[in-house]
């Protein structure tokens, strides 16, 4: 994930320890994890609801078999993602936004989509061959919260945009060398602090005066963000959440023109 977060997280099988396992099991108190077998005609919809609800569990081992089992038996790769991985850890997010998730459990959710997404993407790239556009994207300076802009790298790359994902604590200089290395369409920032979101304004300054803001989009999310500030520091487009991040992409480079982003010029 990145320097300042519990070491658990770095584990591929998602135990945290006594204390992980019992909110595990908290949560499995009315949910088998047995993968059992559907009649044909229900089985792709009940599987990808279990699948979301493994997501929702950090139930890493359950996620990587169902995934597996999924891809074999030709369920759609984007029905996977889009339908069972994502919305999983949608309702995570949301969980943890109204207090009955903490940062662990979030972060072990973010895990096994991952090990989900992990299985898909070769196989998306090998049948996805057009690239919508490439994005730069990172989380600001000084800042080292990742798992929104995780989400946000899963969402684009699901509807066709190559990603150039930075990490964490990214300083300006390192986002306009990205983006000019990659010739990048559109850089995009996170921000989760009131105390980083200025170094947003430091890296859209440095990329006018760099001359690239003439062929390239910003836009900015996180927290603390809003259109205002979006607004004052000359963003292109603010993200209310990751859900948003596809269609603003889109609409971004005239792809598409509806969606739920703001556009603040």
């Amino acid at each position: 994930m990145g320097k300042g977060l519990p070491c658990f997280v770095q584990r591929t099988d998602c135990e945290a320890g006594d204390v992980s396992r019992s909110m595990i099991q908290r949560d499995k108190k009315n949910y088998s994890m047995e993968i059992i077998p559907l009649p044909m005609e229900d089985e792709v919809k009940k599987t990808l609801s279990q699948l979301k609800q493994m997501v929702v569990l950090r139930d890493c081992n359950g996620v990587k078999t169902l995934t597996e089992r999924m891809v074999r038996d030709g369920t759609d790769l984007f029905l996977i993602l889009n339908q069972g991985l994502i919305p999983g850890m949608l309702e995570a997010s949301e969980r943890f936004r109204k207090g009955k998730f903490f940062i662990p459990e979030l972060l072990m959710s973010s895990r096994a989509l991952k090990i989900g997404l992990n299985i898909l993407r070769p196989l998306i790239q090998e049948i996805r061959k057009d690239v919508l556009g490439k994005v730069v994207i990172g989380t600001v300076k000084f800042d080292l919260h990742d798992i929104g802009k995780n989400l946000v790298i899963i969402l684009l790359e699901g509807n066709g945009f190559e990603i150039i994902d930075l990490g964490v604590d990214i300083p300006p200089e390192k986002f306009i060398k990205a983006v000019e290395k990659n010739d990048a369409q559109i850089l995009a920032m996170s921000s989760l602090l009131t105390s980083t979101m200025s170094w947003m304004k430091f890296t859209i300054e440095l990329l006018h005066a760099s001359g690239m803001h003439r062929k390239v989009k910003t836009m900015v999310g996180g927290a603390p963000v809003t259109p205002i500030f979006a607004k004052n520091i000359g963003a292109d487009a603010y993200c209310r959440e990751a859900t948003s991040a596809p269609s603003t992409a889109k609409k971004l480079l005239g792809i598409e023109e509806d969606g739920r982003a703001d556009f603040v010029k």
